[in-house]
């Protein structure tokens, strides 16, 4: 598929079906370009189909089948969009960085295909406001899911969701006290068994 150059190239494009309850137009929101009146269209849109595909797939349908619904928060981000976004200063990290990460359409420095998208788990929002226990849904995914990286912000505890070719298993937070590690990569309990961190947001769902 061309970069869309037309309405309907990116209705189109909009239309792909990356997943069971997911298309492209999903994805492609972006409140720095609406503000800032730029486009957020990909260059390369076969990579960023094939990559949202795999983020779909297999971590947000099954996250969605599981928990429920899930509101999308920022996702597919343009070079163009996410340079923008990280000179004025609207926590975009430079384009290298988000490269195979919110930048869809381009691979990272070791040629590896990314996705990652900034969601909100719906059901998850009252236990979280009552409890403040983000590690529970994040070690749930953590033990169900093969996801790369996890970053919880504090709203809602929405959290980028990453898919990657080369996972590197990483939870990070920036909730209050600042920003730590859960977990990652050679920790010693990266490998056991967490049923016990969210065994009460479970049952708190199953009402």
């Amino acid at each position: 598929m061309k970069q869309p150059g037309s309405v309907k190239s990116l209705e189109n494009l909009g239309r792909v079906r990356l997943s069971k309850n997911f298309f492209m137009r999903d994805f492609l929101y972006s409140e720095i370009a609406n503000f800032y009146g730029i486009q957020n269209v990909p260059d390369d849109p076969d990579l960023a189909i094939a990559a949202g595909t795999r983020l779909c797939e297999e971590l947000l349908e099954p996250l969605q089948a599981r928990f429920g619904r899930i509101s999308i928060r920022s996702a597919y981000r343009s070079c163009a969009v996410n340079e923008l976004g990280n000179a004025k200063g609207h926590n975009c990290a430079s384009n290298t960085a988000n490269y195979a990460r919110h930048i869809w359409d381009r691979r990272d420095s070791q040629g590896h295909m990314g996705a990652t998208a900034c969601i909100v788990v719906n059901s998850f929002i009252d236990y979280y406001g009552q409890t403040g226990r983000w590690e529970a849904l994040a070690w749930w995914i953590h033990d169900h899911l093969p996801y790369s990286e996890m970053e919880f912000f504090n709203a809602y505890a929405a959290f980028n969701l990453s898919w990657h070719e080369a996972p590197a298993r990483r939870i990070t937070s920036w909730i209050q006290p600042g920003k730590r590690v859960l977990t990652q990569s050679g920790d010693a309990d990266v490998e056991r068994n967490h049923a016990a961190e969210y065994r009460p947001l479970l049952a708190y769902l199953a009402g």
